[in-house]
């Protein structure tokens, strides 16, 4: 009996643990519960975009389908007027000349040798032992682009009424047509507008006018000089190519043949004052350099520049563009005719 009622004490500490498990295992579980739950939320958050806002190609199309009558008769209409406009347009003609930087020949390269000797002599007598043909050339390119020179070439051959008042070429005459709101031909004066002032242009206005008629230009690597002349006659446009590079030679050759002919009287005076032999040889020295560069200088017709390729009457025109006009009037009016359907299909929508 005292062996039955015997109490094991292990047992006695298992059978107290076991409650004490189970409220700790309760406790972990109200915890639990008792801790908010984690969310997960989508970044970046996929918003619905709103129904009115997408673009419903089906309905745009129909939209334009349902305008298609205005699209055409607008486009149709905006063609048709460029094509009166490009026809309106009077043709105009390009004649060009290529030119190339005429080599000075002979009393250059005495010149250039006695410089070194003689420099600050001669540059004092106001002798050019320099002047390179290449220095002459882009000087000429300048002067033949400034006023000076174009209102000389202006008044020299009368082009003011070409140049203001033509409106076109008579190719059946070969004659230009005047504008006769600002020109009588009869009486050959020029006429006034509404408050009396005088219709006849200024210097200025020739001058701007002249500069958008002409174009210059000279390629770096090979030093080729392109002249061209746009004009509504191509034999006006050939004409004025040859009379302009006729005059620059001119003009050019007259300025150097007066600044040389100055050098050498001056020489000659100096050479008069002197009694020292070696001043003597150097004066007879410049002034026999300076009288070949005059002697030359009278003898060659092309001064500054050579002509390689000379102008000739153009055939075709170079403007107007009347294929590219037309074009662009239809593009023109197409966009325009298929924003007003849209514009007019969205005000009917929101209606």
């Amino acid at each position: 009996m005292n062996a039955n009622n015997t109490t094991d004490p292990a047992n006695n500490n298992v059978n107290h643990q076991v409650p004490h498990t189970q409220q700790v295992n309760q406790q972990h579980n109200q915890q639990d519960n008792q801790q908010p739950q984690m969310q997960y939320v989508m970044y970046p958050p996929q918003m619905a975009a709103p129904a009115d806002d997408e673009i419903d190609l089906k309905q745009l199309f129909l939209t334009i389908w349902q305008g298609k009558w205005l699209i055409i008769v607008l486009t149709a209409l905006f063609t048709i007027a460029g094509i009166g406009y490009a026809l309106k347009q009077p043709n105009v003609y390009k004649a060009e000349a290529k030119l190339f930087p005429a080599v000075s020949e002979g009393g250059g390269g005495g010149l250039a040798a006695l410089a070194g000797q003689f420099g600050g002599l001669a540059s004092l007598a106001g002798v050019n032992l320099g002047g390179g043909s290449a220095d002459k050339s882009v000087i000429a390119m300048e002067i033949m682009q400034s006023r000076s020179f174009v209102k000389m070439f202006v008044e020299k051959h009368d082009l003011a009424l070409p140049i203001m008042a033509a409106i076109k070429w008579d190719e059946a005459n070969n004659a230009l047509v005047i504008d006769d709101e600002i020109y009588d031909q009869v009486n050959q004066t020029w006429l006034l507008d509404d408050d009396g002032e005088t219709l006849e242009p200024t210097d200025w206005q020739i001058y701007k006018a002249f500069k958008g008629l002409i174009s210059l230009s000279q390629t770096k690597d090979t030093g080729l000089i392109t002249l061209a002349v746009e004009h509504y006659s191509p034999f006006v446009a050939k004409q004025w190519v040859d009379w302009l590079v006729q005059d620059i030679n001119a003009l050019m050759k007259a300025t150097d043949l007066q600044e040389t002919n100055s050098s050498i009287e001056f020489l000659q005076a100096q050479l008069t004052k002197t009694q020292i032999s070696d001043m003597q040889t150097m004066f007879y020295k410049l002034i026999e350099e300076q009288t070949k560069t005059l002697m030359l200088a009278e003898v060659r017709k092309e001064y500054v520049f050579k002509t390689l390729d000379a102008a000739v009457v153009p055939e075709d025109k170079v403007k107007p563009k009347r294929a590219l006009i037309v074009v662009l009037a239809g593009l023109l009016g197409g966009m325009l005719s298929v924003a007003i359907v849209l514009v007019r299909g969205a005000f009917r929508k929101e209606d």
